[in-house]
């Protein structure tokens, strides 16, 4: 994991990015990445996260926070505001995660080290990924950097596809190597009948892909086509993946 203080920064900046993104496509635009969404449904929903966040570690709380999305953020905004509110959204998420304390106590869904550390790095990525959203509906793919597009790899295969069972599934067991060119790092998952496991292993797979970080993030997250990474071995597991990765 990176530091906090790295996840905040990656909060502000690709939450600015996105906003400008935003404004630029105006409200209408269509979400490829997320079928049936325009750019407002993207900049709302996103908007509504950071602000759900931000009360359950300003709060904090330590049970669920179950509030409507209307109770959450209050006022929607017009058309002409979504780039302002996203804004305010993201540097009220960006102070809360600065002000908290190192022992913070709140709930969280997914196992980290230390509730500030999963709160900072889940929406890290979660802003991350939904500017990619942005830009891709507008013909362009962000470039992470190569710490970060791994670390949100590394959250997506051994923590986020973990829980609830939303990981791939297939009736013969299948391995998946992910290999970025621009990191030491090496995952393998296993998918099969109601398993996906991930671990870091130079263990022989089924099929490996490899590419930048950022290439292979975006991939994973299905962001990207198989186009846009290096295959080697059986391209049908890319499909289990594709069809399978509830995310």
């Amino acid at each position: 994991m990176l530091a906090n203080a790295a996840y905040v920064e990656t909060i502000r900046t690709n939450g600015r990015e996105m906003a400008l993104a935003g404004d630029a496509a105006g409200p209408n635009l269509e979400i490829p990445t997320c079928p049936g969404w325009t750019m407002r449904d993207l900049v709302r929903h996103t908007g509504r996260v950071h602000r759900w966040a931000a009360g359950i570690v300003g709060h904090p709380r330590t049970e669920v926070w179950k509030a409507s999305p209307d109770e959450i953020v209050g006022q929607w905004p017009l058309d002409g505001s979504l780039g302002e509110w996203l804004r305010t959204g993201v540097e009220r998420l960006v102070e809360v995660l600065e002000e908290a304390p190192v022992d913070l106590q709140c709930w969280t869904f997914m196992v980290a080290p230390s509730p500030l550390a999963f709160w900072a790095r889940r929406q890290a990525h979660e802003t991350a990924i939904h500017r990619a959203d942005a830009e891709l509906a507008r013909g362009s793919a962000p470039v992470f950097e190569a710490e970060f597009a791994a670390d949100g790899i590394d959250e997506l295969l051994v923590a986020a596809l973990t829980r609830r069972d939303r990981g791939p599934c297939s009736d013969l067991e299948r391995t998946l190597a992910i290999s970025p060119t621009d990191t030491d790092d090496r995952w393998l998952s296993t998918i099969g009948p109601g398993l996906f496991a991930t671990a870091r292993s130079t263990d022989p797979a089924e099929c490996e892909i490899s590419g930048t970080a950022s290439e292979l993030y975006l991939f994973l997250w299905n962001r990207l086509g198989p186009a846009s990474v290096d295959v080697v071995g059986v391209r049908a597991v890319l499909e289990v993946w594709r069809e399978g990765a509830r995310i």
